[in-house]
C-alpha cells in the first residue's frame, strides 16, 4: 500500500526562504506511526538533518501544522520544527548559505519500521523572489552586491553590513530586496580583491557605500536603513552617529562600543577599541567555549573613548537582544544605549527582546546554530539560544525589523532623482 503514501508541500515545493511551508502526508494506514525527516546539504558540503516521530490520525493523514511530533529532534506542534531543528553531522557547523542564485534545497521525507522510505518530497528555498536583479558592485573601494526588487520604483534602500567575517554573505540582503527594498550588501575584507584580513576598520569606506546606494535612481527614501548584527551592529552605531544619510538603524545582538578593530575616519583614529580578557573565556565539554564574560567594561573610565555618541544620530534605532546570547552581554548593551539616549532627552528609538534566543538572529526558517568557529576567537564558541524559542524569535524580529523599515525609511514618488 506504499505506492499511494503521499508527502505534499503546500501551497506550493518551491518557496521563498523566509516563508513558512505547510507538510501533509496521506494514504498511511490509521494510527499508524511514522518518522518524518529533513535533509539538506550546505555550501561547504556539511550535511543537515532532522526527523521527528508522528502519529497519523484515523484517515492516515499527518498535518505538521496539526500534529504534534511525539518524539525526535523536537516535540509538540512546530509546522516548521524540521526546518529549524536541522543539526550539522559534524560538530561546531554553522549553516553556509550566502550565494543568492541557488536555493536552499530540502529532502523531506517520511519512514516506516526499518527505515523503510515510503513517501518523499524536495523543497526549493529560494532567496530571490522572481524578478529581482542581483548586480556585483566594484565601484571606487566597495566590493559587494546590490539587490533591486522589479519594477521602478522608487524604493525604500538598505546597506546590509551582515557580520564580521571575511567574503560577502547575501542571504539577508537577497530577502530584503524580495520583500521590496533595493539593498546594498558589502564585504569589508576577504572578497574580490579585498585584503584577507584587517587590522583597522574606515567609515570612510562605509561614507562611500551611502552615497553609492543614495545615487541609484530607483532608490526613494531621503536616507537609507542599516542592518546589522554582532560586530557589525556597532559600525551601523558608528555610521549612524558620525555620517550624513543614515536614516534608520536596526542593530542586532552588538556591542554599545567599538569592538575589536579601531575605527578611522579621514585618516583620524575616531574610536579605539574595546578589547578582550580571553581568560576570561569558559571552555564546555563539547569543545566550544562561551565568550560571554570576556568583554571589558565599556562603562568603565578607561575604555569609554570606545563607546560609540549615539545622541549624536539624528535616525531611528531598532535594537533587537537576544537574552540568552552567549558571545557577549547584547541586552546589557542595548539597556545601556536606551539608557544613553534617553539619558540626552532622545526619543528616536525601539528596542525588543527575545528570551531563549542565541547571538545568530537571522531571517527565519534555516538550521539552528548551537556553536561554531568564531573568528575573533579563533575558536568554536557557543553562541547561545534553545532551539525552539531562537526559531520562533527570528520569525518575529524578521516581520518587526520590515515593517520598521517600511515605516522609517520615507519613500516619496516626488523624490525621485532625474537621470543625470
Amino acid at each position: 500500500m506504499s505506492h499511494q503514501v503521499r508527502l505534499r508541500l503546500l501551497p506550493s515545493a518551491r518557496c521563498l526562504f523566509d516563508e513558512p511551508v505547510q507538510v501533509k502526508v496521506t494514504g498511511l494506514r490509521s494510527r499508524q506511526e511514522v518518522t518524518m525527516r529533513a535533509r539538506s546539504i550546505d555550501e561547504k558540503g556539511v550535511v543537515f538533518s532532522s526527523s521527528a516521530t508522528y502519529r497519523a490520525n484515523g484517515n492516515g493523514e499527518i498535518d505538521l501544522s496539526r500534529d504534534p511530533s511525539l518524539s525526535g529532534s523536537y516535540v509538540g506542534v512546530e509546522p516548521m520544527g524540521l526546518l529549524w531543528s536541522m543539526r550539522p553531522q559534524m560538530l561546531h557547523k554553522r549553516f553556509q548559505k550566502t550565494n543568492s542564485l541557488n536555493p536552499h534545497v530540502v529532502k523531506f521525507s517520511v519512514h516506516e519500521e526499518a527505515d523503510r522510505m515510503l513517501a518523499e518530497a524536495t523543497n526549493e528555498r529560494f532567496l530571490l523572489r522572481d524578478g529581482v536583479s542581483r548586480v556585483p558592485v566594484r565601484h571606487g573601494n566597495i566590493r559587494g552586491a546590490m539587490f533591486i526588487p522589479p519594477g521602478t520604483g522608487p524604493f525604500p534602500a538598505v546597506l546590509d553590513l551582515y557580520t564580521f567575517g571575511g567574503g560577502l554573505s547575501e542571504k539577508r540582503a537577497a530577502l530584503m530586496a524580495s520583500r521590496g527594498f533595493l539593498v546594498l550588501t558589502v564585504a569589508l575584507y576577504g572578497h574580490d580583491d579585498q585584503p584577507k584580513n584587517v587590522i583597522e576598520v574606515h567609515l570612510d569606506y562605509f561614507e562611500e557605500a551611502i552615497d553609492f546606494l543614495r545615487k541609484q535612481e530607483q532608490v526613494g527614501s531621503k536616507g537609507v536603513g542599516v542592518i546589522s548584527l554582532s560586530k557589525s551592529g556597532d559600525l551601523a552605531l558608528s555610521a549612524a552617529s558620525h555620517l550624513p544619510g543614515v536614516e534608520a538603524v536596526v542593530w542586532i545582538n552588538g556591542c554599545s562600543a567599538n569592538v575589536a578593530l579601531p575605527l578611522y575616519y579621514k585618516k583620524t583614529l575616531i574610536h579605539p577599541p574595546l578589547m578582550f580578557d580571553s581568560k576570561k573565556m569558559i571552555l564546555t565539554d563539547s569543545g566550544a567555549a562561551i565568550p560571554k564574560y570576556t568583554m571589558h567594561n565599556p562603562l568603565k573610565e578607561q575604555y569609554r573613548a570606545s563607546l560609540i555618541p549615539i545622541e549624536r544620530a539624528s535616525c531611528r534605532f531598532l535594537f533587537v537582544a537576544s537574552e540568552d546570547d552567549l558571545n557577549w552581554d547584547s541586552k546589557a548593551y542595548m539597556d545601556q544605549m536606551v539608557e544613553r539616549l534617553k539619558h540626552h532627552g532622545k526619543e528616536n528609538f525601539e528596542s525588543v527582546s527575545f528570551p531563549g534566543a542565541g547571538h545568530y538572529l537571522e531571517p527565519p526558517y534555516g538550521p539552528f546554530c548551537s556553536s561554531s568557529f568564531h573568528g575573533v576567537a579563533r575558536r568554536p564558541v557557543l553562541w547561545g539560544g534553545e532551539p525552539r524559542s531562537h526559531a520562533a524569535a527570528e520569525v518575529h524580529a524578521w516581520k518587526r525589523i520590515q515593517e520598521f523599515f517600511k515605516t522609517h525609511l520615507s519613500c516619496d514618488g516626488a523624490q525621485r532623482k532625474s537621470k543625470l
